[in-house]
């Protein structure tokens, strides 16, 4: 049992699947929800502090090298993108609109976008994190909803 909370936590703390894809994998594995919603938020946050004190400086600093460059230059470009969105349609609503964008589960949203997002709006780190966090736990409720109604994710 201790593997499968080991597994969880880790699919949380990856890029585009995070929560969103732990949870469900958490009912899949017949883990009681309530542990695996926690674990998944922890998972999920772990890396919320760094992203936002580093992943900006490491992609500028990786744009424009041969190997790893497209990627990076993709990665900021996706960042920049979703901070331009958030910032046009929420104006000075940006925490809300933070938190909405990582709170709802769509495609290309959450913890990790939107902290690079937050990063590269210049968006305080406190604020940052509040908003982050608030999402994470509203995406993990939407998707404990649709996990115990049944809803096949994949």
């Amino acid at each position: 049992m201790l593997k499968d909370y080991l597994l969880i936590f880790l699919v949380s703390m990856v890029p585009i699947i995070e929560l969103r894809g732990a949870i469900p994998i958490s009912q899949g594995l017949q883990l009681p929800m309530l542990q695996s919603y926690i674990v998944c938020i922890i998972g999920n946050m772990l890396p919320v502090p760094i992203i936002y004190l580093f992943a900006r400086k490491v992609l500028e600093w990786g744009a424009d090298k041969p190997v790893i460059g497209g990627f990076f230059s993709w990665c900021l470009r996706k960042g920049e993108s979703g901070g331009r969105k958030l910032q046009a349609k929420a104006g000075r609503g940006l925490f809300l609109a933070l938190l909405l964008f990582v709170g709802i589960p769509l495609p290309g949203t959450g913890a990790w976008t939107g902290t690079l997002a937050a990063s590269i709006l210049d968006m305080d780190f406190k604020s940052t994190t509040v908003a982050v966090m608030l999402g994470v736990l509203l995406a993990g409720i939407i998707m404990m909803v649709l996990s115990f109604a049944g809803v096949n994710l994949f």
